[in-house]
């Protein structure tokens, strides 16, 4: 018993999960639904990072922004999806933001 307590308290605890990495996944997932032509599913998705996007802190802020935004509207550009009939209104200002930078 004492063994098994001291495995216990010797136990690191697991890191927490990379926003950056999850934003990706979330991306992957939203990409996959809309090349099944799962549009309705998709939606959902982008109402949901816009509602995370909305709520987070700053660092999940750029995560959605520079991960998310990044990798779903380059899906949309390449599949001709029009982008502002997709993305709710905070994931259209943030897409505009990156295509409207100077990259100085």
């Amino acid at each position: 018993m004492i063994g098994m307590i001291n495995q216990i308290l010797q136990m690191k605890p697991k890191p927490a999960p990379n926003i950056y990495k999850q934003a990706q996944r979330f991306a992957d997932v939203t990409n996959a639904l809309l090349l099944r032509g799962n549009i309705n599913r998709a939606s959902r998705c982008f109402q949901k990072a816009e509602e995370i996007f909305n709520l987070g802190t700053s660092e999940i802020k750029n995560a959605i922004s520079n991960v998310y935004v990044y990798s779903v509207s380059s899906y949309l550009e390449i599949n001709k999806y029009n982008i502002k009939d997709m993305f709710p209104q905070s994931l259209q200002k943030e897409y505009f933001k990156q295509i409207n930078s100077t990259g100085i």
